[in-house]
């Protein structure tokens, strides 16, 4: 099948999390108002960005700059209640809605186009049909693929068809974050650090990052990045290879008495949402658009469509659904609510895909019956061979890439020994070494005239390395270098113990302190001739050691 992106038209209701807080507060239009998030601004409006506040600033620090700032709390179930009458007004006018996010809706391009005579007259008719029908703000934009039309809607933008990729190219590296909020939990925490390691990487475009191979993005910055990096050249988020779920997936619950309170039907969507991934997870697929359905007492027909860039997990299903069911409840459509309650609910999968080409972890993929399988197969492995025949890599902190990652027995605690979050003076900052080997490697880095390169008192290097031997092989030619970074820990250990350590001639280097150093080495004939290798050097008690290599 082809990679063409669908071309879709996406409505956007700027700030939409502080509109419906106003909405709901009663607010006037030009009052300053801010939702607060873990104490920090998830939204605010334009005569609060007037005043300097900005999304990501501690509470503190809004209201310091607006001193008169309305202060709201996040609540997603209400972004959804009072979205509710936007998605009913572009349903009136076209079919396929689907919910990207509350504030955030996107079409099919195609039909609409045929309907109205053009793209460009359809988003002039949705612009007019939310103004008249909710008052509501909105732009529109439409491009090939999803995240184009987005940024295209957050620009006002009409693309021609096969112009995302160029419309792309010169936005700043920063606009992959609007794929956050679509992600998983910790995906979407990694976007943030993703930017800023791009930045740091002299990647400042959308075009740049495209540019890249999508191998090297896959193995040095992980799934997230992949999808992002598709993102931007233009594609969808996926390659196209959807599955039409088999009929047997749909999960429904027969509502005796009908529901006509959230709080009641959230129980039921937890039991719905669990059902449907222990089916989805037996079959090895995932959900990535979710079908929400509901009947009440009097026939009326009640479906919305949920889309999600990462899979969905049972937790984002069982929320999704109670904030459906919220503003179905309690939204304020011009329709009105349902006129009876709820007396069915059923969840649909309309699009899933392999779980097995979600390059998923392990741990994470495993669900349904394969993770109990495999449970049971590494617990007889254990069985036969002890507890530490079967080890789980855990990520924690530390300055050294091998402190990173410990292992722990199969069913223990997954639990870092030190925290990763907190700053780590001297850490090497990412992308981590591809190759961390158990042992370093013994080095010898040379100067120009052939002398070893040692590290004098101030902690520096006594001459630019050109050349690097690696365990008495061949010397290679040094291509570049960055550093020296040193590291002084545990000095307290020869003190006490009396010893001085072995320095370099004529230095005064503490004996703990350690020297990383970066280099890249000029490729080989050998070697292919373009794949370049780097590695990181460790000066320690006057000799080098390579403590990691990238590829």
């Amino acid at each position: 099948m082809s990679d063409v992106p669908a071309r879709r038209i996406v409505v956007w209701c700027p700030d939409w999390p502080v509109v419906a807080a106003s909405r709901a507060a009663e607010l006037e239009p030009l009052v300053p108002a801010a939702v607060f998030a873990a104490n920090r601004v998830v939204a605010c409006s334009a005569t609060a960005r007037e005043s300097g506040v900005r999304r990501g600033m501690r509470r503190r620090e809004a209201q310091g700059r607006c001193p008169e700032l309305v202060v709201c709390e996040h609540d997603p179930a209400r972004d959804v209640r009072f979205f509710e009458p936007v998605v009913i007004a572009v349903e009136e006018l076209v079919p396929g809605v689907e919910v990207v996010r509350p504030g955030l809706v996107a079409v099919p391009a195609r039909g609409p186009a045929r309907y109205f005579g053009g793209e460009e007259v359809a988003a002039e008719k949705l612009v007019d049909e939310i103004d008249a029908q909710t008052g509501v703000e909105c732009r529109i934009g439409v491009a090939d693929g999803l995240f184009a039309a987005i940024l295209a809607a957050r620009h006002a933008r009409h693309v021609e068809p096969g112009g995302s990729r160029e419309f792309l190219a010169p936005l700043p590296i920063e606009e992959i974050e609007q794929l956050a909020d679509r992600l998983g939990q910790k995906q979407a925490a990694a976007q943030p650090e993703l930017v800023d390691l791009l930045r740091r990487l002299g990647i400042g475009t959308l075009g740049e990052f495209a540019a890249l191979g999508s191998s090297d993005v896959a193995t040095r910055f992980g799934p997230a990045a992949l999808l992002a990096h598709r993102a931007a050249g233009g594609q969808e988020e996926r390659p196209v290879k959807r599955r039409r779920p088999p009929p047997e997936l749909v999960v429904t619950e027969e509502l005796d008495p009908p529901v006509d309170r959230v709080d009641r039907a959230a129980f039921v969507a937890k039991v719905l949402a669990d059902e449907l991934h222990a089916k989805l997870g037996d079959l090895g697929l995932a959900c990535t658009r979710l079908g929400i359905s509901a009947r009440t007492g009097n026939g009326e027909e009640l479906h919305r469509v949920w889309r999600c860039a990462e899979p969905l997990t049972p937790a984002a299903t069982a929320d999704r659904v109670r904030w459906q069911l919220d503003g179905w409840l309690n939204g304020r459509s011009r329709k009105g609510k349902p006129t009876a309650g709820l007396d069915e609910l059923s969840l649909r999968p309309e699009e899933v895909v392999g779980a097995g080409g979600l390059q998923l972890d392990l741990l994470s993929a495993a669900t349904g019956e394969a993770a109990a399988r495999a449970g049971r197969a590494f617990a007889r492995v254990q069985g036969m061979l002890g507890p530490e025949a079967v080890l789980t890599g855990v990520l924690g902190g530390g300055r050294d890439p091998r402190d990173q990652v410990r292992f722990v027995p199969w069913g223990d605690e997954r639990r870092a020994a030190l925290p990763v979050e907190p700053p780590w003076p001297g850490r090497i900052p990412a992308p981590s070494p591809t190759v961390v080997p158990g042992d370093p490697w013994p080095a010898r880095v040379l100067d120009a005239s052939g002398e070893p390169v040692w590290i004098t008192g101030r902690l520096g290097l006594s001459a630019a390395p050109q050349t690097v031997e690696v365990g008495g092989g061949r010397s290679r030619a040094v291509a570049g270098w960055a550093g020296p970074w040193p590291v002084t820990e545990r000095w307290w250990v020869d003190l006490l113990a009396g010893g001085s350590g072995q320095t370099a001639p004529d230095s005064q280097v503490p004996p703990r302190a350690l020297v990383r150093l970066q280099v890249v080495l000029v490729p080989e004939a050998l070697d292919g001739g373009s794949d370049e290798v780097a590695l990181l050097l460790v000066h320690e008690r006057g000799d080098w050691w390579v403590q990691g290599a990238y590829r």
